[in-house]
């Protein structure tokens, strides 16, 4: 109960950042996950992880020659993220704009996944933008950008930008519910 209270009152004070006062809910986190192949993903990417709750869920499924990468601006967020021990685990304080760059500076050329908790409905458009298009140019032929939003109103940007290539799920069982965009980069 201690890290909801805790994420509470640091969300609070960050909305901007956070884009919500309630963390993800294990639920939320395993509807993101279901349809990744953990065995033959080599490099996952996981943007706004905020307080760990999708973060540890793939710690838990990642394969032992695999790794994952967390970009995480929000201070308080990433001092938590740290405390995480975990040798396949590299947490950046970077903005997801920079993902391509920081990847390349950790020796990965491209992810089979990225999950992304990003609030891009109350991000600036050049940002969000500069995301998105950072995120698709990561990613491996057939990789999938799986976003969560509490609406419908990133479902065009997300559809324009993955050329069509987008379903969409639903998980009542988290507050607020949640859409879970599934984007799969094609040639």
């Amino acid at each position: 109960m201690g890290k909801k209270i805790d994420f509470f009152k640091v969300a609070v004070k960050s909305m901007k950042t956070s884009g919500t006062v309630m963390p993800s809910s294990r639920f939320l986190a395993q509807k993101m996950l279901k349809d990744i192949d953990f065995s033959s993903c080599k490099v996952l990417v996981e943007l706004g992880p905020g307080n760990g709750v999708i973060t540890n869920q793939i710690l838990k499924n990642l394969h032992p020659d695999s790794h994952l990468i967390c970009f995480e601006v929000n201070d308080a967020f990433y001092q938590n993220l740290k405390k995480i021990d975990h040798p396949q685990l590299t947490v950046l304080k970077v903005s997801a704009e920079q993902i391509e760059i920081e990847m390349k500076k950790l020796g990965f050329a491209k992810a089979c996944h990225i999950v992304s908790s990003l609030p891009l409905t109350i991000i600036p458009s050049t940002v969000s933008n500069a995301i998105l298009k950072n995120a698709i140019n990561s990613l491996n032929e057939n990789g999938t950008f799986i976003q969560y939003q509490y609406s419908l109103t990133y479902y065009k940007k997300l559809k324009a930008v993955f050329n069509k290539k987008i379903s969409l799920d639903f998980e009542l069982l988290n507050f607020p519910p949640a859409f879970v965009y599934r984007c799969k980069k094609e040639h």
